[in-house]
């Protein structure tokens, strides 16, 4: 088995011999840092169907860092599981993936640089719920605007109708953003309603920080905002990084309005966007040098 770290992207539906275009930038930077790829079949992952997705990859042939789209986090156990039955293994674990990935599993690190947040756990197909249940799962956070997310995404774009609330104490209100959160997330509810203090941010963009086994290697612009690239501090963010101890995790950082650098999101860097134009090159670099833990 060869231990340098190989990479899973996905494979072009139309074409599957070969990456999606959309990683072709990627797949390039980690072929020039000597590292291996691999290709898998995303639409078969999701579809269920793990053994099919992970067909072409050779058996027995090393670690791998999964690189590509977004995939639910009951989803990558079966891909860390088919792939295990082909003598292979994912850099991140299963485990590992869901604490990055859902925010539930890294909060507590990050508490003390984060919106406050509080959590209702609820099945995908499952009414919203009730504005009683809601009203309690908002006391904790106290009067004043909040933000409705799940466990993974926002519906920011739908500000005003499914994201934010003016006054987490207006029992009708909160009621009825998350319910619209909800009827819209439909089946791509992950774990269920977060409810976050909303906090002042000056515009001009995110940051996002990638960090490879509690190293920061590459900052960037957020890809919601490519042209804009603020230089966040690090040191308090750094030490939540290696108390959370997962090895490849991105972190979105914006300007608090007095000054703060706040994190706004934490996710597991296999599936975080890079922005348009990011040099990249030193990232893959990074993980394809990265040996076992």
């Amino acid at each position: 088995m060869d231990e340098r770290s190989g990479f899973l992207f996905c494979a072009d539906p139309l074409r599957p011999a070969r990456p999606d275009p959309q990683f072709a930038d990627e797949v390039a930077a980690v072929r020039a840092a000597g590292g291996r790829t691999a290709l898998v079949d995303h639409d078969a992952l999701l579809a269920g169907d793990a053994a099919g997705a992970v067909a072409r990859v050779a058996r027995g042939s090393g670690p791998y860092w999964y690189r590509g789209w977004m995939i639910p986090s009951d989803r990558y156990a079966e891909l860390e599981a088919a792939l295990g039955a082909r003598g292979c293994t994912l850099r991140t674990g299963a485990a590992g993936y869901r604490r990055a990935h859902e925010l539930p599993g890294w909060y507590e690190e990050f508490a003390h640089l984060t919106p406050r947040s509080v959590w209702l756990p609820t099945a995908r197909g499952a009414p919203p719920p009730s504005a009683d249940a809601l009203a309690g799962l908002a006391a904790p956070l106290g009067p004043g605007p909040g933000i409705v997310k799940d466990y993974v995404k926002s519906r920011k774009h739908e500000w005003h109708e499914a994201c934010y609330v003016p006054e987490l104490t207006d029992r009708e209100q909160l009621a009825a953003v998350v319910g619209r959160f909800v009827e819209l997330q439909g089946d791509f509810l992950t774990g269920g309603p977060v409810l976050r203090s909303f906090e002042p941010f000056v515009a001009g963009g995110e940051a996002r920080v990638w960090w490879v086994d509690g190293r920061a290697v590459l900052t960037t612009a957020h890809p919601d905002t490519p042209g804009r690239a603020p230089a966040p501090g690090l040191p308090a963010v750094r030490e939540a990084v290696g108390r959370l101890g997962l090895r490849w995790i991105t972190t979105d950082l914006a300007l608090r309005e007095d000054g703060a650098w706040r994190v706004v999101e934490v996710g597991d860097g296999q599936v975080s966007g890079l922005p348009a134009g990011a040099d990249a090159g030193g990232l893959f670099a990074a993980l394809v040098a990265a040996g076992a833990p």
